[in-house]
């Protein structure tokens, strides 16, 4: 029986708001954060880390409203994925580029291993979190979810702006560790991590995750997208001309397999991570089959394909089958007025019914709940001046307050990255 027929284990009258608590920022965090290599704290200018607030949770709602949700989510993802990675018909109704379908339906056949993904979800703490998207090939905000924001947990339980029994839905480092270990047998050696050379906030990512496999005892190294190569028997190397055995990028999928290089992914033996057939969940296709599948669930919105010829209605989302960071977004509100995020993104799309996400004076706060593997294991916040998350997005943590129970958590091992 799926969780969400049975009853409830507390009633309504046990849900709180979600609330923004304002609280005073550590005063050396900025330095912390450079010690910690977090070089991406502001970006443009602007401040990126934002730890004068944190949203206060208290546990029920953490497990009963973002962690079961969450599992239950990726689990229906996952069926998805299998029923797709056999359906010739889906892969057309999700936009799957002809030439890459067999090395999709492959990669899965094969159940080659995933890392991570996230799932962005509107909650207000009132009512069921929504699925707004699936996050699962290339999701940033992991460092700051992961690390700093554990980090700043703990200071402020020392300097005692925080009760000591103050916790948080954060297990995400240690699975990222035990997620590498499980899979390193099922990675050709050498594994590379990679990233655009021009993005500050990307490499950080990537030398953040090359940590996290080290300290499972996997020996990796790094190489810019842009420095990658192809060799005249077609295996693709680092600059040192070193064969890839297997490439952690974080670099999208859809626009791996319209690079002029894709025809020679099938022959080259390079195994990637994410694997192919994460191209079928970072792919806003899979709202509309997910409500066909599972209509009324909860946790879902109504969504439809949608060919973007005919007027957004009121009280609808439209969003490309590929787009990030909020960009082509358009959102009709109920009244009749309209918001529009520009960004590069065409093509094909989805429409989604409008659910907005909780304002507090004047801050719109998205919930990324982080699943590692197969587990639901922590969760990050980003917050906009704006109800579309947009690239400007700010982080603010969070921690479970209250409920008299804290979480068994096992941050004593963490590493700290040098700058």
């Amino acid at each position: 029986e799926p969780r969400w027929l049975r009853p409830l284990r507390r009633g309504p009258e046990r849900r709180r708001v979600m609330r923004r608590v304002p609280i005073a920022a550590r005063p050396d965090w900025g330095r912390r954060a450079e010690d910690c290599g977090f070089a991406f704290h502001t970006i443009d200018g602007q401040p990126y880390w934002d730890e004068t607030a944190y949203y206060a949770f208290d546990l029920r709602q953490i497990e009963d409203d973002i962690e079961d949700p969450t599992a239950e989510l990726h689990a229906m993802a996952m069926e998805l994925a299998g029923e797709a990675a056999g359906s010739q018909e889906l892969m057309e109704r999700l936009a799957i580029p002809e030439h890459a379908r067999d090395l999709v339906a492959e990669s899965w056949r094969r159940r080659e291993p995933h890392l991570y993904g996230r799932i962005d979800l509107a909650y207000d703490g009132r009512g069921p979190a929504k699925l707004y998207e699936y996050n699962y090939d290339t999701p940033t905000s992991l460092f700051e979810a992961a690390f700093f924001q554990w980090d700043w947990l703990e200071r402020q339980r020392e300097r005692g702006a925080l009760p000591r029994g103050a916790d948080q839905f954060n297990a995400i480092h240690e699975a990222l560790v035990e997620r590498f270990a499980a899979i390193a047998g099922r990675l050709p050696a050498p594994l590379y991590f990679s990233a655009s050379m021009d993005s500050a906030e990307d490499q950080g990512t990537v030398e953040y995750l090359r940590d996290c496999a080290a300290q499972a005892g996997i020996a990796a190294g790094t190489v810019a997208i842009e420095d990658i190569g192809l060799s005249a028997d077609g295996r693709f190397t680092a600059l040192d001309d070193a064969v890839i055995g297997s490439l952690f990028k974080l670099y999208p999928l859809e626009d791996l397999f319209a690079d002029a290089f894709a025809s020679a992914l099938p022959g080259s033996g390079l195994q990637l991570l994410e694997p192919a057939w994460k191209l079928l969940l970072s792919n806003k296709g899979v709202l509309p089959l997910l409500w066909e599948r599972h209509r009324g669930h909860p946790n879902l919105l109504p969504a439809e394909f949608d060919d973007g010829n005919a007027a957004l209605p009121p009280g609808w989302v439209r969003k490309p089958l590929f787009s990030r960071e909020g960009a082509n977004i358009e959102m009709r509100l109920e009244d009749g007025s309209a918001l529009h995020q520009p960004g590069p993104y065409g093509g094909p799309g989805i429409r989604q019914a409008l659910h907005l996400l909780p304002e507090h004076a004047g801050a719109w706060p998205l919930v990324g709940s982080w699943v590692v593997g197969d587990q639901a294991c922590g969760m990050g916040i980003r917050e906009d001046d704006s109800p579309i998350t947009r690239d400007s997005a700010r982080f603010v943590p969070h921690a479970i307050i209250g409920d008299g129970s804290a979480r068994a958590s096992a941050h004593s091992g963490r590493m700290v990255l040098e700058a």
